[in-house]
């Protein structure tokens, strides 16, 4: 169950309402079954107890008793060993490196696109034309397998499924190319596990 009151438990999230990496840190607490804080920020107004745990105030931040941690990948790890059931990493090195550039792919070449959509303007529209394509170059690897390059539910998935969530509000349309991305986030969308991770404004997005 997600509390809101960061005294009730010894771990907190800071987390936007609506940003994708806040989501995938979310997912991984839903997917462990974490009980946790939810603290919810508006980016613009940032609390000063944000500011005194994390020098840069960025998002999400996770507070486990003494130890705060930031930087998305950095936190999804951390929560991946230090709550190991269910294993969201493969074990041997090769599968997880292959999961870590993927991952590091996708905030490179998808996250920015994102971003200039949200912004609006003339450039959203060229900016959902090349998400789009990033997109439908990963076919073959939504294709391979039953989740993204794995046969179970892993890390990258956490940051994956939230990007395929706000494809129809972002306007993004994959048509019948993309038909494979789409069955693939419905797999996800419909576990409770994904339902937990939602705020209210995610939960806007699309129907569940």
């Amino acid at each position: 169950m997600v509390q809101s009151a960061r005294s009730r438990t010894v771990l907190a999230l800071y987390t936007t309402a609506d940003d994708v990496q806040s989501h995938r840190t979310r997912l991984v607490l839903a997917a462990k079954g974490v009980t946790y804080d939810r603290i919810v920020v508006t980016p613009d107004e940032r609390p000063a107890d944000l500011l005194d745990l994390n020098p840069y105030g960025t998002l999400p931040t996770l507070v486990d008793r003494d130890l705060t941690l930031y930087g998305p990948s950095v936190v999804c790890e951390y929560l991946d060993e230090r709550y190991p059931h269910p294993p969201l990493m493969p074990i041997d090195p090769l599968s997880r490196a292959r999961l870590r550039i993927a991952a590091l792919r996708i905030e490179s070449d998808w996250l920015p696109e994102i971003d200039v959509v949200r912004a609006g303007g003339k450039p959203a529209d060229a900016a959902r034309k090349r998400l789009r394509e990033h997109l439908l170059m990963a076919l073959p690897l939504f294709k391979a397998s039953k989740f993204f390059l794995n046969p179970e539910m892993s890390l990258i998935d956490c940051l994956v499924a939230p990007v395929v969530w706000r494809l129809p509000w972002l306007k993004v349309d994959l048509g019948k190319e993309g038909k494979p991305i789409m069955d693939y986030g419905e797999r996800l969308f419909h576990s409770q596990g994904f339902a937990r991770s939602l705020t209210a404004e995610e939960r806007t997005m699309r129907d569940l």
